[in-house]
């Protein structure tokens, strides 16, 4: 494995990220519950392999199976780890109940909320805080100072952002600095090989400003995974999918099907092509690869490894429609 500072910061975190989504209770009818959730028991040996893979860094959210996943990341990391060894990283945004203080970015969500993951996550900081979400209804400013009251009380070690428009991403690194607040060191964005539209600006800011991207989905929800129309168990139940990636199917299938034969060249699964185009990108410091089965991480840490040839890289962006 491979590790990287997070952009400017002297964090420095694995070259893949173990993305906890999967990890929760798929008995749930609501928001990030998902059916092919892992409960606690199928989720130790993912955690354990990755570990013994030397991943470092595990990125969860409080809204994932509402709780349950940061639940099972603070059952069982710590059993298989000492607490220093491994990089938490969690979100806040989305509704965890109805109150006032469940949902959003304003001071007083904020400070409910992060009690809440230290509580579920049975640590007393976080290494990586993210809001998942801009909040509109919020003053960046307000959501700003609290994020920096935070870290300057030390439940927070570094703050990052979440999928936004690239304006607001450059407003709130220009409110931070106006007002000697601590800095994003992060932008969690959705970026693979079937969603480019970062390139535009999100991309080149966070390079110019030392941010350290780290893309989720990297794996287009598992479609850059397989042939266009094979059948799982995802792809019958999550409705996300559908709606990031109906609209352009035809160019989909296209780039699906170059990966596909570039891993057939290359004698690797799909997912090792995939990631492997990510990780060359100079922007990208880790993508977020989520598993919930021992070869998807076996497919994740060997593309650290996998190295691209010019001509391969362009004929699996020449597909694209920018």
């Amino acid at each position: 494995m491979e590790y990287k500072r997070l952009g400017n910061s002297g964090l420095k975190v694995s070259r893949i990220i173990l993305g906890c989504m999967g990890f929760g209770d798929s008995s749930l009818d609501t928001y990030n519950a998902n059916k092919w959730a892992l409960g606690i028991d199928e989720a130790r040996p993912i955690l354990k392999q990755a570990l013994e893979a030397g991943i470092t860094t595990f990125d969860t959210a409080n809204s994932y199976s509402l709780g349950a996943s940061e639940e099972i990341i603070g059952k069982v990391l710590f059993e298989l780890a000492r607490r220093d060894e491994v990089i938490l990283a969690t979100k806040v945004f989305f509704p965890m109940g109805p109150g006032p203080k469940d949902t959003g970015l304003s001071r007083a969500a904020l400070f409910a909320q992060v009690e809440q993951s230290l509580k579920r996550l049975k640590t007393d900081y976080i290494d990586l805080y993210q809001i998942h979400r801009y909040d509109p209804d919020t003053p960046i400013e307000e959501t700003l100072e609290a994020l920096h009251d935070l870290v300057k009380s030390g439940k927070v070690r570094y703050i990052g952002a979440s999928s936004m428009h690239a304006w607001q991403f450059v407003q709130a690194q220009y409110v931070a600095d106006l007002h000697g607040w601590t800095r994003f060191v992060s932008m969690q964005d959705h970026y693979n090989l079937l969603m480019r539209e970062e390139e535009r600006e999100m991309l080149p800011f966070c390079l110019n400003q030392g941010i350290g991207v780290i893309p989720w989905s990297p794996l287009a929800r598992g479609l850059l995974t397989h042939e266009w129309n094979a059948q799982t168990q995802r792809s019958a139940t999550d409705q996300f999918t559908k709606a990031l990636y109906s609209k352009t199917e035809e160019a989909n299938q296209q780039i699906i099907e170059t990966v596909r034969t570039i891993a057939q060249e290359r004698q690797v699964p799909m997912a090792q092509i995939a990631l492997a185009w990510l990780l060359h990108k100079e922007a990208v410091i880790a993508p977020i690869v989520g598993a919930t089965k021992p070869q998807h991480l076996t497919d994740a840490v060997a593309a650290v490894d996998l190295k691209l040839s010019d001509e391969e890289i362009r004929r699996l962006e020449a597909p694209y429609i920018l």
